[in-house]
């Protein structure tokens, strides 16, 4: 597997990182009640979360269904967790330095903001990144709006937790290192389910 390191520590860029509001192309896509969806089931050891990846940041929602289909994620570890923050996942070295090989564009909108249960993308810094572009894997799950909210205009939010997001309330008060690592494994295994409209409001009570 072909890896890039990426020396990504979100604790850092937020002091790093100016407060921006982003220029906006933004455009709610239409779902009709008869297209064919798909959302994302995360299974962990404290529970099993479901993602709505948002249509309106088309670059991260492909590639992150793209690798899901893959099987990239399964077996990957939480390997950073702050409590009233995030968990966050994705790298295949496991420390927070691995990726797929590349990044993607960024998609930021000011109309898209963080929220309890947001699935965003982690990225370097602006000093060696002022494009803001992220990640090609790795994500963070936000478990607080007022931890993240501070984050917004500077991170793709690209997703979020539509059910199941109690898993990532116990996940983030597991023991940790002082390198925010948690001292047991926390794998996940994702995959992608096929839904409609209306399967997404009768089984998850969300519609798009």
């Amino acid at each position: 597997m072909k890896k890039i390191i990426f020396p990504f520590f979100l604790t850092l860029l937020l002091f790093a990182c100016k407060k921006e509001e982003p220029s906006s192309n933004f455009q709610k896509v239409p779902i009709s009640d008869t297209d064919t969806l798909e959302i994302v089931e995360m299974s962990t050891p404290e529970g099993v979360m479901y993602i709505w990846l948002y249509p309106e940041t088309p670059k991260h929602k492909q590639n992150f269904l793209k690798l899901a289909k893959e099987g990239f994620y399964d077996g990957l570890l939480f390997h950073r967790i702050i409590p009233n923050f995030m968990i966050q996942g994705g790298d295949p070295v496991g420390d927070g330095t691995g990726g797929p090989g590349y990044t993607i564009d960024a998609e930021i909108f000011p109309e898209i903001k963080h929220k309890k249960g947001s699935i965003a993308a982690a990225r370097l810094g602006d000093a060696q990144n002022p494009e803001k572009k992220s990640s090609g894997s790795q994500f963070y799950i936000s478990v607080s709006t007022s931890g993240t909210a501070q984050l917004d205009g500077n991170y793709t939010v690209f997703g979020e937790v539509i059910k199941g997001i109690e898993a990532a309330d116990k996940i983030v008060v597991k023991p940790r290192n002082q390198k925010d690592k948690p001292l047991t494994d926390i794998p996940m295994q994702v995959k992608v389910l096929k839904t409609n409209k209306q399967k997404l409001k009768d089984d998850f009570g969300f519609t798009p």
